[in-house]
């Protein structure tokens, strides 16, 4: 099992689904975390659980649409532990939309919030991580492997943040930080609700993916947990660049 003792990390969107996993699974590994979601009531029913069980952990509000936010958050977790070894950027959006019917608005939102935020969120905590350098791990897609048709924006801004993993690991290399990404395949968590707010088309949508997964179910958010911890600790220290995909075989269908 990876150890993470005295690993400081800062997990985004943490407060449901995929972020909390990890988050919860970082702390669990030893890591002291840093809990942080556009809405703070969830990262610090999240962060007072995992302090129940033992852990190190605080809750921030941290919105990835604003620069200032970020800035501000990473500060505060500075300011309680020293520095940040570790960041994943998991906080983002989606929805569907038939492919003509996507306005500019909708590949705006879409866009500025997964692409830049995590742009943002790589420049901000670059700047913040000490001589020793550190590690990042982006949250995509295999939607940024195969296009769907139905998720154009989304799938685009899951391309967008291939090219920031391949960029960013470049750039970042000699301050000794690595840039990793991290591509679920079909996760069962809350965002689907917003995705598709009927439950019988949603479960519908879920039983159609199902049968397209070599492994023959939809996973959940606790698949990705392991991989992320291995992603924050030192068996990965010689990776970079690259993209870990967690998706039971669906990209190979």
């Amino acid at each position: 099992m990876t150890d993470l003792t005295n690993t400081v990390a800062v997990v985004t969107g943490a407060g449901t689904g995929i972020g909390e996993a990890i988050a919860r699974a970082l702390a669990k590994a030893g890591a002291r975390v840093a809990v942080t979601n556009r809405s703070f009531a969830p990262a610090q029913a999240v962060c007072d659980d995992i302090v129940a069980q033992g852990g190190d952990a605080i809750a921030l509000q941290l919105d990835i649409t604003s620069r200032e936010s970020i800035a501000a958050g990473l500060d505060s977790v500075v300011a309680q532990w020293g520095r940040i070894d570790v960041m994943v950027n998991n906080a983002g959006i989606s929805g569907e939309i038939p492919f003509l019917e996507v306005t500019g608005d909708d590949w705006d939102r879409m866009l500025n919030t997964n692409g830049l935020g995590t742009l943002m969120c790589m420049q901000e905590v670059a700047k913040r991580m000490d001589a020793t350098g550190g590690k990042i791990i982006n949250l995509t897609s295999i939607t940024g492997k195969q296009a769907n048709a139905t998720f154009a924006h989304y799938s685009a801004s899951k391309f967008a943040i291939n090219s920031l993993i391949q960029s960013g690991a470049r750039s970042l290399a000699p301050r000794n930080i690595t840039v990793m990404g991290l591509a679920p395949g079909i996760v069962a968590t809350p965002l689907w609700n917003g995705v598709v707010a009927d439950e019988e088309a949603r479960a519908a949508k879920m039983s159609a993916y199902e049968k397209r997964i070599l492994l023959g179910r939809v996973s959940v958010a606790d698949d990705l947990a392991p991989a992320a911890v291995f992603l924050a600790g030192p068996g990965s220290d010689y990776m970079t660049g690259h993209i870990v995909t967690v998706d039971g075989g669906l990209v190979l269908v």
